[in-house]
């Protein structure tokens, strides 16, 4: 005697545990524990001699004020318009939501400094554009800092 239930579409939808387990279930970007293993390959690489990566942290400006005036409900929505922002912005980096307002970016094969300036420079842009968000407009901008591999560390500590 036995059970049996056929799991096909559960796996190819990825709605399994392993994955709920890295990705935020607000915007569908990898979460802090996903990013912390993509940064871990992107070094591991690195330190192989296949280029240089980089690790951009973005922080939105005035989000806390659309909570705040407008309420989570349209916060949450503009958190999942910033991330299709960020994942159309920075191509085949890997993105995701490490808490709140603030996102990551892992860059692999990085040219250089004025490689991340631009892209940093092309983000704010991107962001910074006005959202809609059923009747309102809203607009936020974006901080960001960049450390680069080996220059800013050789470990996800560093």
């Amino acid at each position: 005697r036995g059970v049996g239930s056929d799991v096909t579409a559960v796996r190819l939808t990825g709605n399994d545990s392993v994955r709920a387990a890295r990705h935020d279930p607000l915007t569908g970007l990898g979460n802090r524990l996903l990013l912390r293993e993509q940064l871990e390959e992107a070094l591991l690489r690195q330190s192989r001699g296949r280029g240089s990566c980089a690790l951009l942290l973005v922080d939105l400006d005035r989000f806390k004020l659309v909570n705040d005036t407008l309420g989570h409900a349209i916060g949450d929505e503009l958190l999942c318009e910033v991330a299709d922002r960020l994942e159309s912005a920075v191509g085949n980096a890997d993105v995701g939501r490490i808490g709140g307002d603030e996102f990551a970016i892992v860059v692999s094969h990085v040219e250089g400094a004025a490689e991340l300036a631009f892209l940093a420079d092309q983000i704010i842009a991107r962001l910074s554009a006005p959202y809609r968000i059923g009747e309102a407009q809203l607009n936020v901008g974006a901080t960001i800092g960049i450390a680069a591999a080996p220059a800013h560390g050789a470990s996800h500590e560093e």
